[in-house]
């Protein structure tokens, strides 16, 4: 990557995760710092996986920090293992912030789709004990300041049913642990929109019109939420996009990296 630096492979977590960071090469005050989590539907991907064009670039030539990381999949732990992961890289990053010459203030989450569902709950769950896990650094916080979620799920039952997806294979149920209707509590822990308090931070939330992997009523519904509780959110509904935004034009892509980029601008510089 031009004028970056780059740190592989950093161990952050008990359970042995590990994360990478890019940031510029010279930096006189400290840098805002974005989480990308990866989507995958809770089973597959790694901190490299490149969607929908990734703007490493972009976002380091802007002054970010940016910080990819791994959490655990469903084929190595159930929910809330994945949640424990992503609020222990919050804590490394706050931990390690002067090393790394990051503003632990200043803290954003992104990802696609299950990375967008962690994003939001990483977003929502601030304080939530029990979502904490015990990855280290306890003495630190795991918030975060801004959230962007791409066309990440929120009620996972209400998505499957729509999507006649309630057998225990379905990628939900694996992430959970068992049939979502035999594991409702879960199911409610899981969800962003359960933790949602006027305290919770601002969201952009970006989903395709024909996505059918996740319907976008389920960013409808987070959205929502959000508004009732008075948190600042946008909702940007791209037009004829489908899971993943395959197939968009050159141009919407742009509009919708300008999107991200405004919004982590305004909420963390």
């Amino acid at each position: 990557m031009k004028d970056s630096q780059i740190y592989r492979d950093i161990v952050y977590s008990q359970s042995g995760m590990k994360l990478d960071i890019y940031k510029p090469v010279e930096t006189i005050t400290s840098l805002p710092v974005i989480v990308f989590i990866h989507g995958g539907a809770w089973r597959v991907g790694d901190k490299e996986s490149v969607s929908f064009g990734l703007p490493y670039n972009e976002m380091v030539e802007q002054g970010y920090a940016f910080v990819s990381i791994n959490y655990r999949l469903s084929d190595e732990a159930t929910f809330p293992a994945q949640i424990h992961d992503c609020k222990a890289a919050i804590r490394w990053i706050r931990a390690h912030a002067k090393e790394y010459n990051i503003d632990s203030e200043r803290i954003g989450a992104w990802g696609p789709s299950a990375g967008g569902h962690l994003a939001a709950l990483l977003g929502t769950s601030d304080g939530i004990r029990d979502l904490e896990g015990d990855g280290g650094n306890p003495q630190y916080s795991s918030s975060v300041q801004a959230v962007c979620d791409f066309y990440g799920p929120t009620d996972l039952i209400r998505m499957s049913e729509l999507k006649g997806e309630l057998d225990k294979e379905s990628p939900e149920s694996l992430m959970i642990g068992g049939p979502l209707l035999e594991n409702a509590e879960k199911v409610s822990r899981a969800n962003p929109i359960t933790y949602i308090t006027g305290n919770s931070p601002p969201f952009l939330i970006v989903h395709g019109e024909k996505d059918v992997v996740v319907p976008p009523d389920q960013s409808q519904i987070l959205y929502d939420a959000l508004l009732k509780a008075n948190i600042e959110a946008e909702l940007q509904i791209i037009p004829e996009a489908i899971h993943g935004f395959n197939g968009i034009s050159a141009e919407q892509l742009d509009e919708i990296k300008q999107m991200v980029s405004g919004f982590f601008n305004r909420y963390l510089k």
